[in-house]
């Protein structure tokens, strides 16, 4: 059960639990009570791209790619070549995190769009390797799109 609105955590690490079960490919099964839980929590559990990450039709799960003791990188295959990627940072500070195209199968120049899926944010062609600032217990997804 999802742990997503119940005590306990920060909105990031509630984030960061969402992200990495849908990531898994995990059954999203609500753990809090719907009738009480904040705006906040109703957008983090009705994002529609991080859910469509979990419900992609090739119905792979993320793998692990790296883990540098605090900071992780994981990485989806979707339906149709795109990747899901997900940059945790468990650490107490924010943190760059990076994923070098390579590491997920792509030309070591690849320049494949890349857009966040938490605010939407189209973040452009990224050449090489994606490396944002990580908040504290928090995760940034991106989907990533290779070029045509």
């Amino acid at each position: 059960m999802l742990e997503v609105g119940n005590g306990g955590m920060s909105l990031a690490e509630h984030r960061a639990h969402f992200s990495l079960w849908c990531l898994l490919a995990s059954p999203l099964l609500a753990g809090n009570d719907i009738r009480s839980m904040t705006p906040e929590i109703r957008g983090l559990l009705t994002n529609k791209a991080v859910v469509a990450v979990n419900q992609d039709p090739l119905g792979k799960q993320a793998r692990k790619i790296r883990d540098d003791g605090d900071f992780e990188v994981w990485a989806k295959p979707l339906q149709g070549g795109e990747w899901a990627v997900g940059l945790l940072n468990r650490g107490r500070e924010a943190h760059e995190v990076g994923v070098a195209w390579l590491e997920i199968g792509m030309s070591a120049s690849a320049s494949p769009s890349v857009r966040d899926l938490w605010s939407g944010a189209e973040l452009g062609a990224v050449k090489s390797v994606f490396s944002p600032i990580v908040p504290s217990h928090d995760i940034v997804l991106v989907r990533v799109t290779p070029g045509q």
